[in-house]
């Protein structure tokens, strides 16, 4: 994987390893095809046995079916798996219809002949030590000049969003609120405690976190590229440096280990994909990408990258075909021998994301397409050109790299589906690209352009265009006080929404529904809600009336 920062050389933190037991050959991991899921006792008409509420929802919403790939591996396929002498475990995949195990070569020989398993493929050879890198010396930028009131509230993150219309997109009222995120990466340290993110952290915002390279919830550490990406989406430290989606909610997610560079990391993308699949998550982003492997782990072939061939490329096709909107950055190969995008950017239905300049002239790094089946990428392009981030130290720090430009656009994107959320995923994909500069002349350079919130927000809303730059009207406003929220709640409606019967639905941070109201026209501004009683937890309040729907988040102590 190559972390997609070029102006920053990022320290990779040593992880201890356990002390490995004595075995004929060194253990490795594999990924272990099944034939069939024949006897399962998952099935498609009842989803809510192995997805949550908001996932099911997810699908509904966008007329996606539940299907056979979805089901989840035999269980006594997994147990016989589990069972077998020297195999170690690690996950299963519902949509490879496989696990991932770590083992010998005597222990894979007893797993492959298993009756029910197909095939297996190694995922990477056992590397020495890592060697920690140095520290980086971390050098703040100087503080943005205060101009405008926005410009002010953004400080250096203020071109970055402001190139694809989020300000303004902000401005109308939409920074990500009930949207989720799931970010993919190398590590997070210092965004337990990192203040740009503290409204995160103290909304109950941070909704989940896991490593899938060591297999526990740990991400507050590692390798900083993923705090950086993290900032450039959630941070909100108005006057100092906001992102374009300060109000989403995120699931952190280590698949990448900087130690070693190996197609394992392709399979902890795939189970990060399908973990987020299953919370509901409406958005990935990912700034990672892969060709080339440390010996004697094969290359990735240009032939082979047709979106249907790597395993990073396949899982993300699925994740974007399940309804998640995933965003990949394009890579940093544009200037070198190789040139052209890695698994997964060259996904059917992912957005990958090239790198531009402030004057939206391509970055020389950014990777170029076509993909080897001849489709057009990168799809779109967005600010990676000097564009701006946060390190642990909460210091701001300018660099190089597609890795700021796709969490930047991914940001953009949930807040144009947060908009207009009756559109499927792929209907988001399809405005953002035809919002792009270059929209009716893509190419392999930059895809389809810079995108737009306000040109796709009016593309998707004809007959109620938004002004650039235009605030949305407070009247307008759904709110809830007070928030954090204890025994008692009163919404306050929007005028719209005063003279209408009501529908009032609250829904837990995994979508479940926890309750559903039917209100007559309460004729005023604030009305007392009547809840159940909460666990203490992050809620969306949804209030729907004569066609008009909005949504608000509340925390409750």
């Amino acid at each position: 994987m190559r972390l997609f920062s070029l102006g920053l050389v990022l320290a990779a933190l040593a992880v201890a390893a356990p002390a490995a037991q004595a075995q004929s050959s060194p253990a490795q991991r594999h990924l272990v095809y099944f034939r069939d899921k024949t006897g399962t006792p998952y099935s498609v008409a009842q989803p809510q046995a192995f997805l949550s509420a908001r996932s099911v929802q997810r699908r509904t919403r966008q007329g996606i079916a539940v299907l056979p790939r979805d089901l989840p591996v035999t269980p006594a396929y997994a147990t016989q798996v589990r069972n077998t002498t020297g195999v170690r475990l690690l996950y299963t995949s519902r949509w490879f219809n496989a696990a991932v195990v770590e083992c010998d070569a005597a222990a894979l020989a007893r797993l492959q002949a298993l009756p029910f398993v197909r095939s297996a493929t190694t995922l990477n050879r056992p590397a020495p030590a890592p060697v920690p890198a140095p520290p980086v010396a971390q050098q703040a930028a100087p503080a943005a000049a205060r101009t405008a009131a926005t410009a002010a509230d953004y400080g250096l993150g203020y071109w970055q969003a402001q190139m694809l219309g989020a300000v303004s997109m902000h401005n109308a009222g939409y920074r990500g609120e009930g949207m989720q995120i799931a970010v993919f990466d190398a590590g997070f340290p210092g965004a337990d405690q990192m203040a740009a993110f503290a409204s995160l952290r103290q909304e109950g915002r941070l909704l989940s976190t896991f490593d899938f390279v060591d297999k526990d919830r740990g991400v507050f550490e590692k390798n900083y590229h993923g705090t950086l990406t993290l900032s450039t989406l959630a941070a909100n430290q108005p006057g100092y440096f906001v992102g374009t989606a300060p109000k989403a909610s995120y699931h952190l997610c280590i698949t990448e280990d900087v130690s070693s560079e190996h197609p394992v990391e392709e399979a902890n993308w795939l189970i990060a994909a399908e973990y987020a699949d299953s919370l509901g998550v409406d958005v990935i982003s990912s700034s990672l990408g892969y060709t080339t492997f440390d010996p004697p782990s094969t290359d990735h072939t240009y032939s082979e990258l047709n979106g249907r061939t790597a395993i990073a490329s396949r899982a993300a096709t699925v994740a974007a075909r399940v309804g998640m909107l995933v965003f990949n950055s394009a890579g940093n190969d544009g200037g070198g021998s190789w040139q052209y995008i890695g698994a997964p950017a060259d996904a059917d239905s992912v957005l990958t994301v090239g790198a531009v300049d402030s004057l939206l002239v391509r970055g020389g790094f950014s990777s170029i397409g076509p993909t080897a089946d001849g489709r057009i990428k990168p799809d779109l392009s967005a600010r990676g050109v000097l564009a701006y981030g946060l390190a642990p130290s909460n210091g701001i720090l300018q660099g190089n790299g597609t890795s700021y430009a796709c969490p930047i656009l991914a940001g953009m994107g949930a807040g144009f589906w947060q908009a207009n959320p009756t559109l499927t995923a792929q209907q988001v994909r399809q405005y953002l690209r035809s919002s792009g500069t270059q929209a009716s002349n893509p190419d392999n350079l930059v895809g389809y352009g810079v995108p737009n919130f306000v040109r796709a927000y009016n593309l998707a809303n004809p007959g109620a265009p938004l002004a650039a730059g235009a605030p949305r009207n407070p009247a307008d406003e759904l709110g809830v006080f007070p928030n954090p929220a204890g025994s008692a709640l009163t919404l306050q409606l929007p005028e719209a929404f005063r003279r209408q019967a009501l529908r009032v639905t609250v829904r837990d941070s995994r979508g479940a529904l926890v309750s559903e109201q039917r209100l007559p026209a309460p004729g005023q501004e604030h009305v007392p809600l009547q809840l159940p009683a909460l666990r203490a937890g992050a809620y969306t309040c949804t209030v729907e009336a004569g066609g008009q729907a909005r949504t608000v988040r509340f925390v409750r102590q």
